[in-house]
């Protein structure tokens, strides 16, 4: 992994740092939602798909622990330093009649030092929901971060839009 995506991955860890060192990370999704749209580097982001709800729902249940659970081991090297982080990426789904909750949490193992305390499963990384709209439409709400992640959001608009059935490759973050 080039330093540049390591030291993405760490500022990410910390990006809602603004009020994190004061009150700690978010421990719950709904507390990771509440801080997102006030975090330096926290996007809200928000979009319609021609699909129904039910199929964007199913998609997450079927797609998010297929494809979002698993460690990953990035390395950097640079002339002054090496370092190794081991990340878990731990995905949870929930479904309702009326919202469809995708949550992305990740735990690193080794080489990132937690400075606040750290939610069961993981920091928060991403929160998509999924509500419908009419019969065939579906709006997602993503809170996310605003740098560095691309090919995970890009899976998972891919998913709600039904354009992409694989897995995002998140070795590549």
């Amino acid at each position: 992994m080039k330093s540049a995506a390591a030291l993405t991955s760490i500022l990410v860890t910390v990006f809602l740092s603004g009020c994190a060192v004061m009150s700690g990370h978010p421990q719950t999704a709904e507390e990771f939602r509440k801080a997102v749209p006030g975090a330096y580097l926290g996007k809200v982001e928000s979009f319609e798909v021609n699909r129904p709800f039910r199929d964007v729902a199913g998609t997450f249940q079927k797609k998010a622990p297929e494809c979002l659970h698993m460690t990953i081991k990035t390395t950097s090297q640079t002339n002054m330093s090496y370092q190794v982080i081991v990340t878990t990426y731990n995905p949870t789904v929930l479904v309702s009649a009326d919202k469809a909750e995708l949550h992305l949490q990740q735990h690193h193992e080794a080489g990132v030092l937690n400075v606040t305390k750290e939610p069961e499963g993981g920091y928060y990384l991403l929160v998509a929901d999924a509500v419908p709209v009419d019969r065939n439409t579906t709006r997602v709400d993503l809170y996310r971060p605003s740098v560095g992640f691309d090919v995970l959001i890009k899976g998972i608009k891919g998913w709600a839009s039904g354009d992409i059935q694989g897995c995002p490759d998140l070795t590549k973050i």
